[in-house]
């Protein structure tokens, strides 16, 4: 980025050991972020002694996580490379050096770990929330570290404090972001990042990021890249399809920042990427291009998509690369330019992501907001929003409700209601431009409002472990707008909260005094409706008596920002001390009177007597045909694959494999639990696929073996019988 860069702080790189590069300046963005040492997490900090590591402010780089003393084994992380060619020299601790090219599915012994098994989710768009969010334009691409390259646990880890994304209603590409020299260049993304994601109809990219030079980038990696083999075939290329298919994400974005290439290897690259996309094509997978390389063969950022550049998006044979994400320098006159030579090449300019570097500053960065979403007029590009997990990473407070609360922030605005959007005088909030989307379109549904991350794990309504945990890929489909409330009295908190839960690891919380009735937007839905459906609620009212009501719209708003046209139906009054755990007790309302109607959207409505404080607490929400009585099919043949043990704990990996489709279809995810010698049963974890770590396992006083039960869970949260197996402990 030029050092007139709108919003960028600029940034000084190490100095280099060899020649000084052409264009040594860089921001903290796509070199700072990626090469320095932030992204070397623990297993890289011996080799974070270097400059690039002063380039990056305490506020930006991950909270350093220091692990329990471990046995060397069985712990499995997501998968990085390097092209072909290692670098000279050994690894820090912790750090694997791996070779692309000689990679398969046969020899990789984290694959079982490492595979997401969601498919990719169908989407629809609903009418707008608000009158300036506009559909079939603007779109956003997020590139996210979830986690340092080195070390990022392949399933989840016990803590909460994590970036669990929820808003992916707006979001229509991630890439997993990071990379570094001293590690790895080529990333894939681990699987309850792309469960997640797929579950909701977001597409998950790879990276490969090739450094400046300034920061350990070597251009034999760009040539390891872009090699043929004697048959005119690019093996790299054919390895990131077989990666992508293999671990079941959806392709690559491919950011080539090495300078000090000619033509001939900028004709290479191109080359490299149509036969990566030719490859890829057929099975749905996707390339984004980083606007850095140029038709030169150097790198010359170029903020916008011109003639310099324009080879990798599209050549005179067709399209080259999916989508491109525009560099930071851009101008509003480069957007415009780039969109209508978008408009020209017969490309949607909504496939150009404009860079918004929101690492250092989030809602606070300093962005032409008109040049890419304008208040008037059609969208001219789309949002590329670099490192949005700064809505964690800045917090002191870096609880679970402390981080949803400035996410919520980031994506809704400061008003937090997407249907009444505030006016703020810096930050254009997604949900206040974009269209969100939605994939609950079919029966059976069900929401119980879990993050993906907890401070203890729930189930029905009971706390079955006290260990802090996350896990992507056991995150519900939760309402994209977040949160639309309609009341003509005061308008109670409403939050995703941490401090009880019906299962998984929060609810939904709506507090406060009610001084007239309160209705709660949740799900945008296109659910058939038949005789037999049924809305059921799980839910605690705490101290009040209220009485609830569960809205359904069977048809949708006449227009973005009208109100949704619910139809009412009342669940019965509840009161303090109800039935069930913890005051939690069910609510059914039957759908028989709407029948053969579809449900576009449901809501609830609260009602209490006088100006009553309520704290009332929806666990869970579903809706189905019928009475369900059938279990789903349990898991087959678990074992322990790998065992470590030490000082009376174990650290072992635990297979099994899937169930058979059962009467809710195939399970929506699988949970582990410990028998206890007393006959109790502790939560460990869950998946959704069919391996799963388990760390620091304690004996349980001299029991002879630790007794392990796998169930599968369907889309009800019906679980099956379980499948067991046992650890022996060493005599």
């Amino acid at each position: 980025m030029s050092e007139t860069d709108h919003g960028v702080e600029r940034r000084t790189p190490p100095a280099p050991s060899g020649p000084i590069p052409l264009r040594p300046t860089r921001r903290r963005v796509l070199a700072a972020g990626a090469g320095a040492a932030a992204l070397l997490g623990v297993a890289g900090r011996a080799r974070a002694a270097t400059a690039a590591e002063a380039t990056l402010p305490a506020a930006a780089a991950p909270e350093p996580v220091v692990p329990e003393p471990v046995p060397a084994g069985p712990a499995p992380y997501a998968s990085y490379w390097f092209p072909d060619s290692l670098p000279a020299g050994t690894p820090g601790p912790g750090i694997v050096w791996r070779s692309l090219s000689r990679w398969s599915p046969e020899d990789d012994p984290d694959l079982a770990h490492n595979t997401a098994t969601v498919p990719l989710a169908q989407r629809f768009t609903p009418v707008p929330a608000n009158r300036t969010a506009r559909a079939g334009q603007a779109r956003i691409a997020s590139l996210v570290s979830f986690a340092p390259t080195a070390g990022n646990p392949a399933q989840g880890s016990p803590t909460a404090d994590y970036y669990a994304l929820t808003h992916w209603a707006y979001i229509d590409e991630l890439v997993f972001w990071g990379g570094s020299a001293g590690e790895g260049i080529v990333l894939a993304p681990n699987a309850p990042v792309v469960d997640a994601a797929h579950r909701n109809g977001v597409r998950v990219l790879g990276n490969v990021f090739l450094p400046p030079v300034a920061y350990g980038g070597d251009l034999r990696w760009t040539r390891d890249l872009v090699r043929r083999d004697r048959l005119g075939r690019f093996p790299i290329a054919e390895q990131l399809v077989r990666v992508a298919r293999t671990y079941g994400f959806d392709g690559w974005f491919v950011n080539a920042e090495t300078d000090g290439g000619d033509s001939a290897l900028a004709t290479r690259m191109r080359e490299f990427l149509r036969a990566l996309r030719a490859a890829g094509e057929p099975h749905g997978l996707r390339i984004t291009w980083y606007d850095a390389m140029n038709s030169t063969g150097r790198v010359g950022w170029q903020g916008a998509l011109n003639a310099l550049n324009q080879e990798f998006y599209e050549d005179r044979a067709g399209k080259v690369a999916d989508t491109m994400f525009v560099d930071f320098r851009w101008t509003p006159d480069t957007l415009a330019a780039s969109g209508a030579l978008a408009d020209r090449l017969g490309r949607s300019r909504h496939e150009l992501w404009a860079a918004v570097d929101t690492e250092s500053r989030g809602w606070d960065a300093d962005v032409h907001w008109d040049a890419i979403v304008p208040q008037s007029g059609d969208h001219v590009v789309s949002y590329g929003f670099y490192r949005p997990e700064w809505t964690r990473n800045h917090l002191t407070d870096r609880s679970p409700g402390a981080f949803h609360h400035a996410d919520d922030r980031f994506w809704t605005g400061e008003s937090l209601d997407p249907a009444r959007p505030a006016v703020e005088a810096s930050w254009r909030a997604p949900a206040t431009a974009v269209a969100d989307r939605s994939t609950v379109a079919g029966l059976p549904f069900a929401c119980s409002f879990n993050t993906g991350h907890g401070l203890r794990w729930y189930e029905n309504g009971e706390v079955s472990s006290d260990t802090p945990w996350n896990h992507l890929g056991l995150q519900d489909r939760l309402p994209g707008r977040r949160w639309v409330v309609d009341t003509a009295g005061t308008r109670p908190s409403v939050t995703l909260d941490f401090a009880d839960a019906w299962r998984g690891g929060s609810s939904l919380l709506v507090s406060g005094s009610l001084t007239a009735p309160v209705a709660v937007g949740l799900h945008s839905t296109r659910l058939p409706l038949t005789r037999g459906s049924v809305v059921e609620l799980v839910h605690a009212t705490g101290p009040a008596p209220v009485t609830v009501e569960v809205g359904v719209a069977t048809r949708e708003p006449s227009a973005p920002g009208d109100p949704v046209p619910y139809t009412w139906l009342r669940t019965g009054s509840t009161g303090a001390g109800a039935a069930g755990a913890a005051g939690w007790r069910t609510a059914r309302a039957a759908l028989a009177p709407l029948a053969g109607r579809t449900a576009y959207a449901l809501a609830v409505r609260i009602t209490a007597p006088g100006s009553t404080a309520v704290a009332w607490r929806l666990g869970a929400l579903s809706v189905h045909d019928g009475a369900r009585t059938r279990r789903p099919a349990p898991p087959v043949a678990p074992a322990v694959d790998a065992a470590a043990r030490q000082d009376g704990r174990a650290w072992l990996r635990l297979s099994w494999r899937a169930a058979g489709s059962g009467p809710g279809g195939r399970p929506r995810h699988y949970e582990v639990h410990r028998v206890l010698p007393d006959g109790g049963r502790r939560f460990l974890g869950g998946t959704c696929g069919t391996a799963l770590y388990l760390p620091g396992v304690a004996r349980a006083g001299r029991e002879r073996a630790a007794v392990f039960e796998v169930r599968s869970v369907d889309e009800l949260y019906a679980v099956s019988a379980p499948a067991r197996t046992t650890l022996p402990w060493e005599p």
